[in-house]
């Protein structure tokens, strides 16, 4: 499994972050462990008696100063402990936290839900309770983003619409049915769309979106001697409306378990910016380009509050990774949502032990 960051932290600090010593390391990483695990500033007194070494509060002190000067961390207000900044979380997540193997139960869970589900059922709903499930598990909202149309064939047809337009209609063996309107020459007569819908039908019944259009892709001389010129255009145009072009239309968003944030929220402030991060969550455009970001890449992406625009304001976090289908082709997005104080640690293996899960369903 591998973590990929986003590049944010300033170059005027690089070098008195990459300077710091291991006792300022080890000071810190208690500090930010006890902040996720709390959500409370942390006092010098606190990281003296959790750390395995000798330390006074005088000596901790001095470390957190040198640690505020670098921007890893803060204090809310005068007498108050320490916080991490987001630059502090980015440097913690990329350089201090120790990333361990999911809890066997945990494991389970997941290996159960998803062998539960079945080809025969609607690829939405499995991505949907495969969506729950981790947000149960992460007490945070699950999300996923995969292409609408995962069903296997039932029937294709194409409806003429008058001159120079032709609706496409593919019925999934899941039920699921999807409509597109494409261009065609004028003047065709019915049977030319008889003969297209016909060949799709026998052709490739039982087979995914995918599929027919790696055929379609790859045997053009074969299907033109199968079929006259029209009909083989109208064949190939009506399957490449579902090439999956990157637009939010073309694409299904799963959000699960919204409920987790606010039953972890402990104060107003808190309530304010779940109401903000569900308004950005209502933002499918935005969230869907969002989430596109983790399509064109290995490993877990993780986007920490304003490193990512559309989280600026609620002060979020997002953790995702992509899924892949059985010819290793990333075929959709999974991730988390939840507040910049989640336990990295602990999601990161369990978001990326899911997308293979779910990976492992679509072979």
């Amino acid at each position: 499994m591998s973590v990929i960051p986003p590049k944010t932290v300033s170059e005027e600090r690089l070098s008195g972050i990459a300077g710091l010593d291991q006792r300022s390391r080890d000071v810190f990483r208690r500090l930010v462990d006890t902040y996720l695990a709390t959500g409370e500033p942390v006092g010098s007194r606190t990281i003296s008696r959790i750390l395995p070494q000798n330390l006074s509060p005088a000596s901790v002190r001095n470390v957190m100063m040198d640690l505020e000067d670098a921007g890893l961390i803060f204090s809310p207000h005068t007498s108050a402990g320490r916080m991490p900044t987001e630059q502090g979380l980015r440097f913690f997540v990329d350089a201090v936290m120790e990333v361990g193997a999911m809890p066997a139960d945990e494991r389970t869970r997941i290996d159960a839900q998803i062998a539960a589900s079945n080809r025969q059922r609607r690829v939405e709903d499995v991505l949907g309770e495969a969506t729950t499930l981790l947000s149960g598990l992460s007490h945070c909202a699950g999300v996923i983003l995969a292409p609408k149309m995962n069903a296997r064939l039932k029937h294709i047809e194409f409806v003429n619409l008058g001159p120079g337009r032709a609706l496409v209609i593919l019925v999934g063996e899941d039920g699921s049915v999807e409509n597109r309107v494409i261009e065609v020459p004028r003047g065709l007569p019915p049977s030319t769309f008889a003969q297209a819908s016909n060949y799709l039908s026998t052709r490739f019944q039982g087979k995914t979106i995918d599929e027919v259009q790696r055929f379609v892709r790859g045997e053009m001389a074969q299907l033109r001697s199968e079929l006259d010129e029209i009909s083989a255009r109208i064949v190939e145009a009506g399957i490449g409306q579902w090439s999956g072009g990157g637009d939010s239309e073309d694409k299904t968003l799963i959000v699960r378990g919204q409920a987790n944030l606010i039953e972890n929220a402990t104060a107003t402030a808190d309530l304010e910016r779940i109401r903000k991060l569900f308004e950005d969550i209502e933002n499918k455009k935005e969230l869907v380009q969002l989430l596109g970001a983790a399509e064109v890449g290995e490993g877990v992406r993780i986007f920490i509050g304003s490193e990512n625009r559309l989280f600026s304001l609620s002060g979020s976090s997002i953790i995702v990774t992509p899924f892949r289908n059985a010819e290793e082709k990333i075929v959709g997005v999974m991730g988390i949502i939840g507040p910049t104080r989640m336990n990295y640690a602990r999601i990161i293996p369990m978001v990326d032990y899911t997308a293979k899960a779910i990976g492992r369903l679509l072979t």
